[in-house]
């Protein structure tokens, strides 16, 4: 085995025992169920680590994590039946009890049921991954005003079940604005 192949698989190795419950929580995120999440991190494993790669932990991850959307969103594409996405780590930094938590989960559930696949994908990347406007139509290969449209729908939709979401609509500042007027 040559040195190339060796980090690479070493790399590859360390991304799944560092990173890998974390980027199967992100797979989950993004198709909703275990069984798809599983298979979609393995694409994405296969599709990364295929040709010999020398990057640190840092840049395979974000690789990987961008793998997975666009394979995400390319599956979709050829499939007729609409994926749910089930867990969003609800009560992230609250004291919530576990009733709640459960209530919570499903109010969102039943909230991106509506929402299309480019759709979840736009909320995922705006609000799981912090990135702006411009950053996901990058990586979505659109136009910023098209993820704009999408993530507007997106919004309106959630905030149908779930009730006002307080959002902030500058670019570079997070989406939601909690805690009064900035």
């Amino acid at each position: 085995m040559d040195g190339a192949r060796r980090g690479s698989d070493d790399l590859l190795d360390e991304v799944v025992r560092e990173r890998g419950r974390a980027l199967g929580a992100y797979a989950y995120l993004l198709t909703g169920n275990t069984r798809d999440a599983e298979d979609l991190l393995q694409d994405a494993l296969v599709k990364t680590f295929v040709r010999a790669r020398s990057a640190d932990l840092g840049s395979a991850e974000a690789y990987l994590r961008r793998v997975m959307v666009t394979t995400c969103i390319d599956g979709a594409r050829r499939r007729d039946q609409w994926v749910r996405v089930r867990h969003l780590l609800v009560g992230r930094g609250r004291d919530e009890g576990h009733a709640d938590q459960v209530v919570a989960r499903r109010d969102v559930q039943a909230a991106l049921d509506g929402l299309t696949r480019r759709q979840r994908a736009c909320v995922v990347l705006r609000f799981w991954d912090d990135l702006t406007v411009r950053e996901i139509a990058e990586q979505l290969g659109v136009a910023d005003g098209t993820v704009k449209r999408y993530l507007s729908v997106a919004v309106a939709r959630l905030s149908e079940v779930l009730g006002p979401i307080p959002v902030d609509t500058t670019d570079d500042a997070p989406f939601f604005s909690f805690g009064g007027a900035r």
